[in-house]
């Protein structure tokens, strides 16, 4: 399918991943409003989030990769950097694992390499959130405005132990572009991955950024755009 999607700006192409539960207008916003002065900046809905409206979770990230390899050559864009956070870095991982060819670099945030050993303990704990959230009518209404399709599946989806994709995410294998992989210091998982990532990988950045967690784009804008920004070789202007 062809992800909805909107572009800002011109030059080299850009895509930006949101995270689980946002879409492309919503999350990177700070990011996307700086790197448009320089580049073409992409921003799809990933598959059952926004306007990009599907009932088809099977498979998520196998076939929302495909769908943007079909949404990128709808828009003629043959090659392009690629930017994603937790939902969107997962799928950023399968895509350039699928289509290495069509990435010039790779910028992942909010993933786990391997499966922690209290794996269990914390996905009761997502899933108790997240059951919360289901009873929190404020959110639910904002969700149900901000998606065409039923957010709801990913809740459910997400129930499954099993749901991760920690069968891609063990390592950059065949990824043969720089990667950069920032974290922030206060999710202990995902630095473990950093230094796993850099230790197998001799094109790995990473940076670990402190006084944040799992979402470092939101928590810690300024400094993740900055080092975003060094990496792709756009000049900072004070």
């Amino acid at each position: 399918m062809i992800l909805h999607h909107d572009v800002y700006g011109e030059g080299e192409p850009i895509v930006f991943l949101h995270t689980g539960l946002q879409t492309g207008n919503t999350d990177f916003v700070i990011q996307r409003d700086v790197i448009k002065k320089n580049m073409k900046v992409i921003i799809p809905a990933l598959r059952g989030h926004g306007k990009s409206k599907s009932e088809n979770l099977s498979n998520y990230f196998e076939k929302t990769a495909e769908d943007l390899k079909d949404t990128m050559e709808h828009l003629k864009i043959r090659k392009f950097h690629l930017v994603g956070c937790s939902l969107g870095g997962l799928v950023g991982l399968v895509f350039s694992k699928k289509y290495p060819n069509k990435i010039s670099s790779l910028t992942l945030s909010g993933i786990t390499a391997d499966k922690p050993s209290n794996w269990k303990e914390m996905h009761e704990q997502d899933v108790a959130v997240q059951k919360d959230l289901l009873h929190n009518s404020e959110i639910t209404k904002h969700l149900n405005h901000l998606h065409h399709s039923d957010w709801k599946q990913f809740i459910y989806m997400a129930k499954d132990e099993d749901w991760y994709p920690f069968h891609y995410t063990t390592n950059f294998e065949d990824i043969d572009v720089p990667i950069l992989f920032m974290v922030g210091e206060g999710n202990k998982a995902e630095v473990v991955s950093a230094s796993k990532y850099q230790e197998m990988h001799e094109n790995v950045h990473v940076c670990v950024i402190p006084f944040a967690s799992h979402l470092v784009h939101e928590q810690k804008p300024r400094i993740y755009t900055e080092i975003l920004q060094e990496f792709l070789g756009i000049p900072m202007v004070e």
